[in-house]
């Protein structure tokens, strides 16, 4: 698209009362985002579903400083933009009506005919649903999809690391611009999505921080994807909004149960008995009800090559963590005698490898 089409595609969506909806139905009737700005308001006013309120604030000339001034931030900083009609532009989340006219990207993201999938879940995940996660990716490895989440605390960032883990693309849909990240603790996670994968937002760099943000940006969690897992959820979540956000996108969902008296499965478990989510008891559910060809489980391997890719820091590491069980990271640091802030960093690079894992607490264990 020319720089001149972006330029005013960002003012439309700088508008204030003008969704994405509207926008594009302004810009089919007119041609183009730069055409519907010089529009003459009478006939705005013609389109069905336009009125005064929505197009009021639609000839300010404050949007298009602010979009030139937005246009400037994506360039110094090498984002991608992506408007809704390029080629370029996910074709998954081309199809939702209510899809942003305008989508930042950074990273190396690649969609063009692969299979997506969105896993999304509790903040407060369990171990057990900790587990099923990681045991899930692992599992549709051999498919090699993409990994859909929201970068957020709990099932998210099991979801992220583990398709790190297997060497799969993911993807993380954020609440905001692309100059900050949520949560701030996870800033260490940044580089290693973007090496595979990369972050997607329609949020500005101006805008401010804002809870309602989470979900306007799960309409495209679930918009990417052809189907969205729930890991867990309770009775009420940012979870469930992506779940039923799939369903009216006509996509398949589905949930993991859990007991009756489990908290967090009592949002998955209403999916299920509402018939809104297929029941997920085994990753293989997956490809079979989204017709995928059917591939063998990869064997496991007898015995796993423990210290092959592990340097010296990690190996001593490896060693305490096995003899001694999971400990905390200064213990580690302590009885290992490395800095605990080096210890931080390599207990990282280890969890990306699949040789330790987090647990509440700042507690590790070896895998």
């Amino acid at each position: 698209m020319q720089e001149t089409n972006l330029l005013y595609a960002l003012a439309l969506q700088h508008v204030p009362n003008i969704g994405d909806i509207t926008a594009k139905r302004l810009i089919a009737h007119c041609g183009s985002p730069e055409a519907v700005l010089n529009e003459r308001k009478q006939n705005l006013l013609k389109i069905d579903g336009v009125g005064h309120v929505m197009i009021k604030h639609l000839f300010n000339t404050n949007h298009l400083k602010a979009a030139e001034e937005e246009l400037r931030f994506i360039y110094d900083n090498r984002i991608k933009l992506s408007y809704f009609q390029d080629a370029e532009y996910p074709e998954k989340l081309k199809q939702c009506i209510d899809a942003p006219i305008v989508l930042f990207e950074t990273g190396s993201i690649q969609l063009k005919n692969r299979k997506i999938i969105s896993i999304v879940g509790t903040r407060k995940i369990t171990s057990s649903g900790t587990a099923f996660c990681e045991q899930l990716v692992e599992a549709l490895a051999i498919y090699n999809p993409v990994v859909v989440s929201g970068f957020a605390y709990g099932t998210d960032i099991t979801a992220h690391k583990a398709a790190i883990k297997h060497n799969l693309q993911t993807i993380g849909c954020l609440a905001h611009g692309l100059n900050q990240i949520y949560p701030k603790v996870h800033k260490k996670f940044m580089i290693p999505v973007e090496e595979n994968g990369g972050f997607l937002t329609d949020f500005w760099s101006s805008d401010t921080f804002d809870r309602n943000n989470f979900l306007k940006r799960n309409r495209i969690i679930a918009g990417l994807s052809e189907a969205t897992i729930v890991i867990e959820s309770a009775e009420k979540g940012g979870s469930l909004v992506t779940a039923d956000i799939a369903n009216s996108y006509n996509r398949d969902v589905f949930a993991v149960p859990g007991r009756p008296t489990d908290v967090q499965s009592s949002g998955c478990n209403n999916l299920i008995k509402q018939h809104k989510a297929h029941m997920l008891t085994t990753p293989f559910d997956i490809p079979y009800i989204l017709n995928w060809q059917i591939k063998d489980p990869v064997k496991p391997t007898i015995q796993k090559q423990l210290f092959v890719e592990l340097n010296t820091d990690e190996k001593t590491i490896y060693n305490f963590l096995h003899s001694s069980g999971k400990q905390q990271l200064d213990i580690i640091a302590l009885r290992c005698n490395i800095p605990i802030y080096k210890v931080a960093s390599i207990l990282l690079n280890m969890e990306l490898k699949g040789v330790v894992r987090p647990l509440p607490g700042k507690l590790f264990e070896v895998v």
